[in-house]
């Protein structure tokens, strides 16, 4: 944590919500005092729809272009909204933002799923030169958001759903609408690219008063965003496709200065003047993203002489362009710093001053505009060159460049690619730190803390792990270590194919399928491992035995598949047959699914889900934090693995009331080295004795601690321990020197003498 007193009056949150926690159980409903119109139950086939939806959006996320990191999770931040709407908070104002695609009304538009689709009609239809023309197809939701935005007196929670309903309802967008209210807001609630991202932050958090407190929740992957946030990747088909790029800009800017030179002499004034190219904030119909950089020194400087003119400037780009083809038709793999890379540049090319590669983006963005260009996503891949040439040339520390003629796991076949890695994950999230007085970062499975102090490179005001406060012990950690017949399990690559090992693996699946009821999660290392796992079961009558107890689903590469799985998952536990979940560790269930309750009385996690460690990024990044923070590879990789894992079996527990069984089904769990990095409140619950068991008797503790569980409970049990009741309320006030008369939530104070009167 870093927490600072703040010297004004209760400042705006910012809650970025975590990219991976992406499919919330449901999305929180608003108070009955403000019913939508068309209210109901949901009914089977729109849970459906909303559950693929997350998923394709999680799918989404992580990719190097701006549109895509825009995603935002509707459930997660739907549940934020409804929590701040159940603690009284309906003096205050809260929006939560997502992408066009999540929040568009349009009756033609709503109807793709492509993002890039989505993207370019919106701008067909609100860019300001589109509507200085008028004339066709323009947006009506967009017109009334502009006539009407500055008379928008809301008050209130409002979640994604929320929006687009008062955007029906008013005509209004409900997308632009919600950037609107963004600094008029008591709470926003967005993505994490929205705030470590540069090209999104430096549109849509620009004016974010500094005395705000941001909130980065479910922050265990925060390191892995930052550096997905800066790290772009080039391949033959981008370079491709970017040649064509510059052939059709180059056939636009001619054509434009035979029939509107004039706008292209106003831009090169601009240009020359130094003016802020860029940093609109898009509000107001803006289309393009910011630059991809983060030193407030560059950008104030002026674009330089030499690409100011659009023809000059696309001639550097082809020559840019050029060379960047070159270098994927190297056989070997290879390796340079940024400095290195560009005096190669500087050699081979006619580029002499490597400067200009700087404003690279800022200046396509210009152009872009300058042209009136709306569907952009035809010219990504020019954008892709633009951003890997302006992080390169600005960052001299903390970025290397990749060359890779092949996959390492496939050399037969060919596929160069480019990669600008940046290894360092402090640089994305530093100006945040350096811009807020208050910034949280906390997760269930923010585990160990220091760890986090190391790779994101700050010093914290509070650091503190809570404990987690339970009347009885309802979470049961159990390190499997060995079967029945005293033979180890692990998913180590020397064990994988261990035949006594796999019949373990399944002979202990079958035995919790018979004593554990309703719904069990299986979490798999990988999709390889799960497929030739479940195969060899298959052909030893393993699975014959789990169906004949409970029915089994699987998570697949394809969305619509797994929408389906979970879907009839949940319908298996609620009639009672019960179900098998078999899942991905890193996958898109593992990060966002809760099986609360009864979806998820037992999670077994077979092995540990490390990374493919010969992968070349992986190995540039342990080797930057070993030699410049002293974090050896093996602890790094360690970490990594068990904070995945956490995130895995985190999924069984979800609230006090809730009780579950975790199996780590493992060999190497039972290490100090394993154990000291997973959560304090796991390790609380892991008894001594149930640190190497085989698995007869992990069934034999199951049972027991199933029918300690299933023993009646009151909620007056909880009292004094999870609840407090009104004369403990009292005392703990009194103590910390709250008034009593606080009844919770804002403004609960005015609402007791409104009623009082």
């Amino acid at each position: 944590y870093i927490v600072q007193e703040c010297r004004k009056a209760p400042p705006p949150i910012i809650s970025s919500t975590s990219t991976s926690s992406l499919l919330a159980e449901a999305v929180s409903e608003r108070p009955a005092k403000r019913q939508r119109k068309g209210g109901g139950q949901e009914t089977s086939s729109e849970s459906k729809s909303r559950i693929l939806a997350d998923i394709e959006s999680l799918g989404n996320l992580g990719t190097s272009s701006s549109s895509s990191s825009s995603t935002t999770p509707h459930n997660i931040v739907g549940a934020a909204a409804g929590s701040l709407a159940s603690v009284g908070a309906e003096a205050m104002l809260g929006v939560c933002l997502s992408s066009r695609r999540n929040m568009c009304i349009h009756e033609e538009v709503s109807t793709f799923d492509n993002r890039n689709k989505v993207d370019a009609m919106c701008r067909n239809m609100t860019a300001p030169f589109v509507r200085e023309k008028g004339g066709g197809d323009l947006c009506k939701y967009y017109e009334g958001y502009s006539k009407h935005n500055s008379d928008a007196q809301l008050r209130g929670i409002y979640s994604i759903h929320d929006m687009m309903q008062l955007g029906q309802d008013r005509g209004w967008c409900p997308y632009y609408m919600a950037r609107y209210m963004i600094n008029r807001s008591n709470v926003v609630i967005y993505n994490y690219q929205y705030m470590l991202d540069p090209k999104i932050s430096g549109m849509v958090s620009r004016e974010i008063e500094k005395e705000s407190i941001v909130v980065f929740d479910e922050a265990h992957n925060i390191d892995n965003v930052c550096i997905e946030a800066l790290s772009v990747m080039l391949n033959s088909r981008i370079m491709r496709r970017s040649s064509e790029n510059v052939r059709d800009l180059e056939k636009k800017l001619e054509k434009m200065e035979k029939t509107d030179a004039k706008r292209l002499v106003n831009e090169y004034k601009a240009l020359v003047e130094g003016l802020g190219i860029g940093s609109e904030n898009g509000a107001n119909g803006g289309m393009l993203s910011a630059a991809p950089v983060l030193s407030d020194d560059i950008l104030r400087e002026a674009i330089p002489g030499n690409i100011r003119r659009g023809k000059h400037f696309l001639m550097y780009l082809r020559t840019l362009i050029e060379y960047l083809k070159t270098r994927l038709e190297a056989k070997d793999v290879s390796i340079a710093y940024p400095a290195h890379f560009i005096e190669d540049l500087r050699k081979a090319s006619r580029i002499v001053e490597p400067r200009a590669m700087r404003f690279c983006y800022s200046r396509l963005n210009s152009l872009l505009k300058t042209l009136e260009i709306t569907d952009l996503d035809r010219f990504t891949p020019i954008q892709l060159v633009a951003n890997f040439c302006t992080l390169l040339a600005t960052y001299t520390e903390g970025f290397r460049v990749l060359m890779q003629p092949h996959d390492e796991r496939t050399p037969q076949i060919s596929d160069p690619k480019l990669q600008l890695c940046c290894v360092d994950a402090s640089i994305a999230i530093r100006p945040v730190f350096e811009r807020f007085r208050n910034v949280i970062i906390t997760s269930g499975t923010l585990s160990p803390l220091e760890f986090y102090t190391k790779i994101l490179q700050f010093t914290p005001k509070v650091s503190e792990s809570l404990t987690m406060q339970l009347s009885r012990k309802c979470i049961l950690p159990i390190l499997l270590t060995k079967g029945s017949d005293q033979m180890p399990v692990s998913s180590r690559y020397e064990m994988r194919n261990d035949a006594s090992c796999i019949k373990n693996y399944g002979q202990l699946l079958v035995d919790l399928c018979a004593n554990v009821p309703d719904g069990i999660v299986c979490f798999f290392t990988s999709y390889e491992y799960m497929e030739m796992v479940v195969s060899s079961w298959d052909k030893s009558d393993i699975i014959n035995k789990i169906l004949a107890h409970k029915l089994v689903f699987v998570e697949t590469k394809d969305v619509v598949e797994t929408s389906t799985a979970l879907e009839c998952f949940k319908k298996a536990c609620d009639c009672g047959r019960g179900g098998v979940f078999f899942s991905i560790a890193r996958g898109k269930v593992s990060e966002g699914i809760d099986f609360n309750n009864h979806y998820g009385r037992c999670v077994v996690m077979f092995g540990i889900p490390y990374q493919y460690t010969k992968s070349r990024e992986l190995q540039l990044r342990t080797h930057f934090l070993e030699t410049k923070y002293s974090v050896p590879q093996k602890d790094f990789v360690t970490f990594d693995a068990l904070r995945q894992t956490s995130q895995c079996v985190g999924r069984v527990i979800r609230s006090k009331t809730d009780y579950g069984i975790m199996v780590f089904a493992d060999a190497r769990y039972g290490k100090y080295d394993k154990i000291k990095k997973l959560p304090p409140w796991i390790v609380a619950y892991l008894d001594n004795n149930h640190r190497d068991l085989s698995t007869d008797r992990a069934v034999s503790v199951c049972k027991q601690f199933l029918r300690d569980m299933g023993q009646p409970r009151s909620l007056k049990d909880e009292i004094g321990v999870t609840m407090y009741d009104r004369k403990q309320t009292e005392a703990y006030l009194r103590k910390h020197g709250y008034s009593t008369t606080y009844g919770g939530g804002f403004g609960a104070n005015a609402k007791e003498e409104k009623a009082s009167s």
